[in-house]
């Protein structure tokens, strides 16, 4: 197999890895809590990330690496769960699925931001329509299953925002350092307030605690928070950013069918029409920003 089919094969795993994150969140959060969740999925994936770093005697990188770092720790450790595990206590990870699936989008906006470049009026038209498909399905369609906006949705839009920046600030790290070692430092630095707000807030009875719930809690520990960004990171090293980020687009129906087959949500025609249009303008917006 050659890099190209393998750097997609990779990418596709940590779509799927990803896709999983809402479900399973959606799955934990009323036994465990968003809180608990959040910080003890930063938590293990720190202690995991501690050992692969130690075994395998990677150095400390700089101050003003680890000042980046922190940044994306900010995102991808703290926002994204917190703000994610928050709205499924409001919204079903289908709804959340949809929302979600203008993050692609979102995360070429980062970059153009954080990279200095100024896109074309057709990249932001695309951004412009993207944003108010999402818009518009939160107002049809809101977290709560009737019409308007809820906290459920604003919750959502606050972790694409955190997810889009994060990745942003990840792909460049990655340029000059593996882009495993970026999440591992991230969930390391995280260790010293992540472990203490796990202890504080996880559950005084643990065995009163479904198996189902603790499963979900192992994956996005594991796969969610660790795991699956050294599948998409790898991927997208072998495949070519360009043309592995484009499988991310898959994300939203790999939720969609995952939230209908664990959680048996019922997932109808409008909500896929709805999914499908957004990613359909997603990629004409990624591909414009490509020129």
């Amino acid at each position: 197999m050659d890099r190209t089919k393998l750097g997609l094969l990779l990418g596709l795993v940590g779509v799927v890895i990803f896709g999983g994150t809402l479900p399973a969140t959606r799955l934990a959060t009323p036994e465990l809590g968003f809180g608990f969740l959040a910080a003890g999925r930063a938590a293990g994936a720190g202690l995991m990330a501690l050992a692969a770093l130690t075994a395998l005697r990677r150095p400390v990188p700089d101050g003003r690496t680890l000042g980046v770092l922190a940044l994306i720790a900010i995102c991808l450790v703290w926002g994204f769960p917190l703000f994610s595990g928050f709205a499924m206590t409001r919204a079903s990870s289908s709804h959340g699925g949809v929302v979600l699936a203008v993050l692609p989008l979102a995360t070429a906006l980062a970059g153009a931001w954080l990279g200095g470049e100024r896109p074309s009026r057709r990249f932001w038209t695309f951004a412009a329509l993207g944003a108010a498909l999402v818009l518009g399905f939160a107002l049809w369609r809101g977290d709560g299953g009737t019409a308007g906006v809820g906290l459920g949705d604003l919750s959502l839009l606050a972790s694409v925002a955190s997810a889009s920046i994060g990745y942003a600030l990840s792909a460049r790290l990655a340029r000059t350092m593996p882009g495993w070692e970026v999440i591992s430092w991230a969930v390391v630095l995280s260790l010293p307030l992540s472990l203490p707000v796990a202890v504080r807030l996880a559950p005084l009875d643990p065995a009163a605690v479904s198996a189902a719930s603790w499963t979900a809690f192992a994956y996005v520990t594991a796969m969610s928070q660790y795991v699956g960004f050294f599948a998409w990171n790898a991927g997208l090293a072998l495949g070519g950013v360009a043309r592995v980020s484009q499988v991310q687009l898959l994300q939203s129906f790999v939720t969609l069918a995952i939230a209908a087959l664990l959680l048996a949500e019922p997932i109808d025609a409008p909500t896929i029409a709805c999914a499908a249009a957004v990613v359909a303008v997603v990629a004409l917006g990624r591909r414009e920003r490509a020129r």
